[in-house]
């Protein structure tokens, strides 16, 4: 791990999400092969990105938190923006496509996607009903 990334766990998970606006999420774990090669890319990336987080979730010590978050397979890409996540993808990416997620997450109209989230939660708590 670079010191560009933060290693993430169910301890600091919450407090880092809530204290930055932009948190990216690589789920990996040590005998996944396309999590090692994607490993530079996204150190890479963290580098050229100092303003946002870089964090990393090694699935085999912290299941917890791939649970809560349904990963069903690593590595798996996950952008937290004002605390909503914004994008969540399985497989290692290419260096230009996650250049690529990261441009489009910048720009991003976080009021739109607060209104679009609130507005599918409604239609969930509808059909509960």
């Amino acid at each position: 791990m670079s010191s560009t990334t933060v290693e993430l766990t169910k301890e600091n998970f919450d407090q880092t999400v809530t204290d930055n606006e932009f948190v990216l999420i690589d789920f990996w774990a040590e005998w996944c092969g396309p999590c090692k090669s994607f490993a530079p890319v996204y150190d890479k990336a963290a580098e050229a990105n100092p303003d946002m987080v870089f964090g990393k979730v090694d699935t085999e010590a912290q299941p917890e938190l791939a649970q809560a978050f349904g990963i069903q397979s690593i590595p798996t890409l996950m952008i937290v923006r004002d605390q909503v996540a914004v994008f969540a993808q399985p497989g290692a990416l290419p260096e230009a496509a996650l250049e690529d997620v990261i441009g489009q997450a910048r720009k991003l109209d976080m009021d739109e996607v607060r209104k679009s989230v609130a507005e599918e939660q409604a239609k969930a708590q509808a059909q509960e009903q």
